[in-house]
């Protein structure tokens, strides 16, 4: 029973630590009656302690991942439950994997190894095509984000690296109060993990309170036209959205206003690729620049393009019949009075929703299955670069569609194609009242500081927002709300540390990690000798 109450223990405090409801003081330590679970069964004489280890963490991954993420039930039932399973049974077996190591090696190896293979995992979920980095540990800073200001040198690989040394270094000193009981060890303990807890933080402020935001800026405006997907959204055509676009800009737009952003797929018709010049899309937005010459207007899209020649499909095209195949693309565009339609194609997918994950492998044993997160169930077609969009006043901005803004390292790319700013475009209402959506516009708090780039995010149904460069929110538009803001943005142009060397964190920590278990299974192996 006191196993069972650990893991118990643990998964509730890791939730109740997670944005935007908890406080994240409670990450450092909320590992601790894991790892202290772990190690009782690993000192133990019981049978089947690999067994055991495997279910009591899996316990707590499913408490965390339940509570935390519970929303996506709103969207589809089966898909909430392959994501809650899937990823808490894969946080499982990194914890089990940790257990093997520490029974062949000392405290500080496998301590150094938990963190680094966590890290590992976590840099996998960015990465392979059942991505899904959402409980990545420096993600729970996202609300307090005034707490890790310092992510502009690590990314939120930092705020990792930091839950696990303060869990470790509280779980040491459990270990030898238990051994010892002696009070000043749990003295120590206090002192040790005060420091670890408060220099980070106190740093963090100093660089807060003296950051420098650029002077350089111009004004921007928000819309939210408040379309319920489910309801309205592929039932409304382009022509009634247009109206209405051009409607909420003649609230906010002035002869000083340089670009004005609508959200993801508000035009949902689904437009032919090659003929988007005589789209009502194109038609609208040249409305608002006849009217408004000096402004870039931004927009989500849905494209398609259908295609019979069998030497054109690649493995993102969606098959119709003989001969009969179609891309379909999560797009957006940006409409000025200079340059002929700048167009980009989402190319980080929802697993299932959009993307097929492995699906030469998958496919011939699941058929067309998919794990419906909400939305139009269909392969989506990408694009390889970053690119970012040039606007008709010398700047540039990323158009970052949805998921896409939950990535550290993938968002950098944007910068170093020349974004001044970064505009976030996105659909949060699948999931309703929920903490979906509010985690979501969280997220993005961490890509200002990351970046040191201003945030434009149009939502269709909120949170839309300012963000500035500091990850603050400046103004914003609430859930549900019909309307669009202003607001005057800075322009940044200099790259940070975390901008250059993107998550160098987990690239050590992967050559840290295949070392040590290398390294403990030579020994284990020569011990038995």
């Amino acid at each position: 029973m006191k196993n069972l109450f650990y893991a118990l223990l643990s998964g509730i405090i890791l939730a109740f630590a997670w944005p935007t409801y908890g406080f994240p003081l409670l990450l450092f330590f909320g590992f601790v009656p894991l790892l202290y679970l772990e190690f009782k069964l690993r000192t133990s004489k019981e049978r089947f302690i690999k067994t055991k280890i495997l279910g009591y963490s899996y316990l707590s991954f499913i408490i965390w991942n339940v509570i935390t993420t519970y929303w996506l039930y709103f969207s589809t039932p089966f898909g909430a439950a392959f994501a809650i399973l899937v990823n808490s049974l894969l946080m499982a077996l990194v914890f089990l994997l940790y257990h093997i190591v520490a029974k062949r090696t000392d405290f500080k190896a496998a301590s150094v190894f938990l963190i680094c293979i966590w890290m590992v995992f976590e840099k996998l979920h960015l990465s392979w095509e059942f991505s899904w980095p959402w409980l990545n540990l420096g993600n729970g800073f996202a609300t307090y984000h005034r707490w890790v200001q310092w992510y502009e040198y690590t990314g939120t690989f930092g705020g990792t690296l930091w839950i696990w040394m303060v869990n470790i270094s509280v779980f040491k000193a459990v270990l030898l109060y238990v051994q010892h009981k002696e009070k000043n060890i749990l003295y120590r303990m206090f002192l040790k993990t005060g420091l670890l807890i408060v220099v980070p933080i106190a740093i963090s402020y100093l660089i807060f309170n003296t950051y420098k935001e650029s002077d350089e800026k111009f004004e921007a405006v928000i819309l939210q036209p408040n379309i319920d997907p489910y309801t309205e959204k592929y039932n409304t055509n382009d022509t009634r959205i247009g109206e209405l676009l051009l409607q909420l800009s003649a609230e906010k737009v002035t002869p000083n206003t340089q670009l004005l952003v609508a959200p993801e797929t508000v035009f949902a018709d689904g437009t032919v690729l090659s003929r988007f010049d005589h789209s009502e899309a194109a038609y609208f937005s040249r409305q608002l620049i006849r009217t408004s010459p000096q402004l870039n207007f931004l927009s989500g899209i849905s494209f398609y393009e259908r295609f019979h020649d069998s030497t054109k499909v690649s493995g993102q095209s969606n098959y119709i019949g003989p001969n009969d195949w179609f891309n379909d693309y999560n797009s957006a565009f940006l409409i000025n009075n200079e340059k002929a339609p700048q167009l980009y194609h989402k190319s980080k997918l929802v697993v299932g929703v959009e993307n097929f994950p492995y699906q030469s492998f998958l496919k011939p044993l699941l058929g067309d299955v998919m794990i419906d997160l909400g939305g139009t169930v269909a392969m989506k077609t990408t694009q390889e670069d970053r690119g970012v969009f040039k606007l008709n006043n010398g700047y540039s901005t990323a158009p970052i569609i949805c998921y896409e803004s939950v990535y550290g390292e993938y968002v950098t790319g944007y910068v170093k194609n020349g974004a001044n700013l970064l505009s976030i475009i996105t659909n949060d209402a699948w999931w309703d009242h929920t903490q979906g959506h509010k985690q979501h516009l969280s997220y993005a708090k961490l890509r200002a500081i990351e970046t040191r780039r201003s945030i434009v995010r149009s939502a269709n149904t909120g949170v839309s927002a300012f963000i500035n460069e500091k990850g603050d929110i400046i103004k914003s538009l609430g859930y549900t709300e019909l309307g669009s803001i202003k607001h005057a943005v800075s322009l940044n142009s200099t790259q940070t540390f975390y901008v250059k060397h993107g998550d160098y964190l987990a690239r050590i920590a992967q050559f840290l990690a295949l070392f040590i278990f290398l390294f403990a299974i030579i020994k284990y192996k020569r011990n038995r000798m």
